[in-house]
């Protein structure tokens, strides 16, 4: 190699993970950052606390569920000691996250996590929208906070989380949360809602979640319709996930593809 192409000694190559680095360096930094502002959006919504620093951000969300708190890491786990102490102090000892890492991690059931697995993370590039739903579904964004209950419960029932019962209106879905970065819709069939999905926009990139269907609905394109509105939230924006194995053949044919695949640790509760 020649010594001429090497930098200066001492001179800053950048990562791509500082954290005054633009958003939009990489898309995968644009799909990091608007996982990592989800849960702290949702938490503050409902008047819990959330945390965003260099290295990580999360939110405490609730008390149960395993995957009802998100804590997102913003840069490679090098210090796991150090980084699960400081999430600890976000979280009772009790309640239970999943830590979701862009990279491979260093083996962390010593420290009392174990391991959920390795979802992919998907993308949709902007491009036309899809033909009509059927004519039985209806999809209504939510605007208030009765809205925001039935989103709650078409949730819960339907991901489905009954250990999150019983379910009070607030819960997920705090008043608050709907802002000009975060919208939320229900697809209805006869007259019930049946289906739920949410944006969340931040960085330059739309992030899908909390898409869920009740059993009765599922097969009948409801799921399906909301999650193209959420999709579509900023129909100029490319939009990601994490998707279950099982779910990603439903989303390659929304468009979708497979980047990478992300870890998730779970601490459960206690």
């Amino acid at each position: 190699m020649s010594a001429s192409i090497l930098p200066p000694e001492g001179e800053h190559l950048t990562t791509g993970w500082e954290p005054d680095l633009p958003p939009g360096d990489t898309l995968l930094r644009q799909a990091v950052l608007v996982h990592a502002s989800w849960p702290v959006a949702v938490a503050r919504a409902a008047g819990r606390p959330g945390r965003s620093g260099a290295g990580w951000a999360g939110g405490w969300i609730g008390d149960r569920g395993a995957l009802t708190n998100p804590v997102v890491l913003m840069q490679p786990l090098t210090r796991p000691e150090r980084t699960l102490a400081d999430i600890a102090d976000l979280f009772p000892s009790h309640v239970p996250y999943a830590l979701i890492s862009a990279w491979p991690t260093p083996d962390l059931r010593p420290h009392g996590l174990g391991l959920v697995g390795h979802p992919p993370l998907m993308v949709r590039f902007p491009g036309p929208p899809p033909g009509r739903p059927g004519s039985a579904v209806e999809v209504r964004e939510v605007h208030d906070a009765d809205g925001l209950a039935l989103a709650e419960r078409v949730l819960v029932e339907g991901y489905p989380m009954p250990e999150l019962e019983p379910l009070q209106p607030g819960d997920l879905l705090g008043p608050a949360l709907l802002q000009a970065d975060t919208r939320v819709w229900l697809a209805w069939l006869e007259g019930s809602p049946v289906a739920v999905a949410a944006a969340h926009s931040h960085g330059g990139i739309t992030l899908v979640e909390y898409v869920a269907t009740l059993p009765v609905a599922r097969g009948r394109g409801a799921g399906a319709a909301v999650t193209w509105a959420a999709t579509l939230a900023d129909p100029e924006a490319p939009a990601v996930l994490i998707a279950s194995d099982d779910g990603r053949p439903v989303y390659e044919r929304m468009g979708y593809v497979a980047l990478e695949r992300w870890t998730v640790w779970l601490r459960p509760e206690r």
